[in-house]
């Protein structure tokens, strides 16, 4: 009689706690799923022919989430980097066949990414707003900047870098900044992959830097994400690299890209 009253007196003392507990299991439960649940919008990325970067403008809104995905090989070098006008607006990347761990988490690297590829297959670039900018329905817009070079293992063994920097070669090229101003002089690092395949930054002279992206040994395009964008073209004359982008002209020798 003593333990049956024992039992009653606490089950009405723990049964409200119970209750309690059982209804945060099931919220928390209910949250989780929902957000694995959430729908994730996939987009396969193309180059255009005879090119080895692309520029993507788009926009998100609130929990809206897109992958790029992009089939690359393993020894390849990957530039990725967004231009955003949302400060809670990021990209992380996965490797081939993961969903949520990521190799580069945008939000802690300030939105550019820049390695040589481990694995083979397809990569996802993954492009979302922090959880709290989302469930205010905030809206990004966004300029993403994707490139890919060849090999790092076709890279000449002989082609060091400059001291000091992450650079085969530095120096300065001619540059000018519209048709209306005189021809100066731009510094310039390039990081070379091999066979004609470089990434040339040139520091313009208020400090921004135009990167622009060569394939094969041609000019295939520029990153869109660190300058006022404008219309690409390119020209040779000789060894000579002649790139137009909007009113701007830069001036490339071929000696920057192969080396020599």
């Amino acid at each position: 009689m003593k333990l049956k009253a024992t039992n009653s007196l606490l089950h009405s003392v723990f049964s409200p706690f119970l209750k309690i507990i059982g209804i945060y299991m099931v919220a928390s439960l209910f949250t989780l799923s929902n957000l694995y649940a959430q729908d994730i919008q996939t987009k396969a990325v193309h180059f255009k022919k005879g090119q080895s970067s692309t520029t993507i403008q788009a926009s998100i809104t609130g929990e809206q989430i897109i992958d790029y995905t992009l089939n690359v090989k393993k020894g390849q070098s990957m530039n990725v980097s967004m231009a955003t006008d949302n400060g809670a607006n990021y990209f992380n990347i996965m490797e081939p066949n993961e969903d949520y761990v990521a190799i580069f988490n945008g939000s802690t690297s300030e939105n550019m990414y820049e390695g040589v590829l481990q694995k083979s297959g397809n990569y996802k670039i993954r492009v979302y707003l922090m959880r709290s900018a989302a469930r205010r329905s905030e809206k990004a817009n966004y300029h993403l900047e994707i490139a890919i070079s060849a090999f790092q293992n076709q890279a000449s063994n002989t082609d060091a870098k400059v001291a000091g920097t992450n650079y085969h070669a530095t120096g300065q090229i001619p540059c000018q900044m519209s048709s209306s101003q005189p021809v100066g002089n731009c510094d310039f690092g390039v990081k070379r992959e091999g066979n004609g395949t470089a990434m040339v930054t040139i520091t313009k002279s208020d400090g921004r830097t135009r990167i622009v992206f060569f394939n094969n040994g041609k000019a295939t395009g520029y990153d869109e994400s660190n300058a006022d964008p404008g219309k690409f073209s390119s020209s040779k004359n000789a060894d000579l690299y002649i790139i137009h982008i909007g009113n701007e002209t830069y001036k490339i020798p071929e000696a920057v890209i192969f080396g020599g």
